[in-house]
This record gives C-alpha cells, sequence and structure tokens, in this order.
C-alpha cells in the first residue's frame, strides 16, 4: 500500500528546500502579462496566488473531465492552488524565461496531489509560451516557473514545493475557524478576513473579487519561503486590499455548485448572494 500523498510530500519538502532553495493580477491570471522569452531579471519574491472554486465555477457553462468544477460532489470545496508566480516589486512580473517545454512525466508521482489541490477550474487549453494550446500545469511551469530560477531549476521541485507552501499556510481552514466558512447567503466583512489571515501569518494578503465574492487570494513570500506583506509602503497595501476596486467591505465566500461532467449546466448565479 503506498505512503499517504501528504507524508511523502512533507517528508520530499526536506529534499526540495536542502537542495534547491536559496537561503537567502487581473482576477484571471492568463491574463497578465510580462515579459516573454528573451533575458529577464531576476524575480523579487514569490507570489502563491489561490483560487476560490465557489466563485470561479460559476462561469462554467459545460462540462469536461479535465474541469475540477465538473466533479460532481467532488468537486473542491477549498482554496485550490492556482500558480506560483515570481513577481517584482514594482508591480510587474517576468513570464516565459526560457524555452523549457511542460514535460508531464516529470511531475507523474504528484498527479494526485495536484488534481485535488491544483486542478484546472477550467476547459480550455491555456496558450504555451511557444505559442501553442497546452494544459494548465504546463502554462504555469512554462509561463511562470521557468522564471523562478535560481530558486528553482525543473518542474518537479517547483510543484512539490507549491504544494508543500499550500499546506502549511493552509488559508481555507484559518478562515473556517474564524467563522468565514462557503455560504450562498452569508456575506463577510472583508477586513475580517484579512485580519484572520493576518493573525495567522503575520502578512497582508491580496485579494482578488468578482460580482462581489471572493475569486483569488495570493499569500507572498521571500524566495527562501518566509512570509511577507504582498505590498510595498502604505498606498500599495490600500490599493492590495482593494484590488482594482474589486472588493467591497463586504464580500461572499460561496459554495460550490455540483455540476456533474455528463451534461450541461443548467444553473444560474445567485446574484442575491454576491
Amino acid at each position: 500500500m503506498s505512503s499517504p500523498p501528504l507524508l511523502c510530500l512533507f517528508l520530499s519538502l526536506i529534499v526540495v528546500f536542502a537542495g534547491t532553495v536559496s537561503p537567502a493580477r487581473a482576477s484571471d491570471e492568463l491574463e497578465r502579462g510580462g515579459g516573454g522569452g528573451g533575458k529577464q531579471r531576476e524575480f523579487d519574491y514569490f507570489a502563491l496566488a489561490l483560487q476560490w472554486p465557489g466563485t470561479f465555477c460559476q462561469r462554467t457553462r459545460h462540462c469536461c473531465a479535465n474541469n475540477g468544477c465538473c466533479r460532481g460532489s467532488n468537486s473542491p470545496g477549498i482554496f485550490t492552488i492556482h500558480g506560483l508566480w515570481p513577481d517584482y516589486n514594482d508591480g510587474t512580473w517576468p513570464s516565459c524565461c526560457t524555452k523549457s517545454h511542460f514535460d508531464p512525466k516529470e511531475i507523474s508521482t504528484l498527479n494526485e496531489a495536484l488534481e485535488k489541490y491544483w486542478p484546472s477550474l477550467s476547459c480550455g487549453s491555456p496558450s504555451s509560451c511557444s505559442g501553442g494550446k497546452g494544459t494548465f500545469w504546463g502554462h504555469e511551469w512554462e509561463k511562470h516557473g521557468t522564471c523562478s530560477s535560481p530558486v528553482f531549476h525543473n518542474e518537479y521541485d517547483y510543484f512539490l514545493t507549491t504544494l508543500n507552501v499550500y499546506f502549511k499556510y493552509n488559508v481555507t481552514s484559518v478562515l473556517n475557524d474564524a467563522g468565514y466558512v462557503p455560504s450562498n447567503t452569508e456575506k463577510y466583512p472583508l477586513g475580517g478576513i484579512i485580519s484572520a489571515i493576518e493573525n495567522a501569518f503575520h502578512i497582508s494578503p491580496q485579494i482578488v473579487c468578482s460580482k462581489g465574492a471572493i475569486e483569488e487570494l495570493r499569500l507572498c513570500f521571500y524566495k527562501d519561503f518566509k512570509p511577507r506583506d504582498c505590498a510595498i509602503g502604505a498606498d500599495a497595501k490600500i490599493d492590495m486590499v482593494t484590488k482594482k476596486a474589486s472588493c467591497p467591505k463586504y464580500v461572499s465566500l460561496p459554495e460550490t455548485v455540483s455540476i456533474g461532467r455528463d451534461g450541461l449546466q443548467s444553473w444560474e448565479s445567485n446574484d442575491a448572494a454576491l
């Protein structure tokens, strides 16, 4: 019988951090720009972007096998990983830093954990850095992972470490413990959600909303994965909390609607809850 995935991942983390880690923002990430190929300067920090499926999946209008929103009762009801993004302190970011093509075989031993905690929430095929279409994981590696040198030099370490940072900084658990649970009727104070994160991790997050519902929450880290605020300076911090004025003072965490794979989605968004 194989070892529990979480145990294996945490044991492997010791190797990753010892061997590869240097001691030392539109709501849809696919729209993020940045550089494209060529030599780009080394990044300043990491942003761990987490998606709230209950908000994201409301846009699902048809189902497919690779869409995490289409797993019926097994659809995710927790924050899932969108990506680990190398960013610059000036608000820009590098992208597509090398010509390294994604090889799914390199992370095959992580598939079970990735499917559960880093699923695609779309049926579309995101573009690759070479201009073609690829997988969600491939997009994240080619666009962002290739820019994470000198911390990471290969796919496996990039995905494994992202999973372990996600487990260590369990946003869903922190919010649930503070009383912020999935609901299609409740609205929660944005300041309270931010305070819960700050009290737990001693950093200020970045939050992105869609129609009054939290869609994405980002935690930021130095290159050695010690936590840091996602903004520099007071003005930037205010802008961070109200990213593009997308979040009102009271926000919702909608429940994930059960959508099966064998047909079109038949429900409509509950605007009253948003």
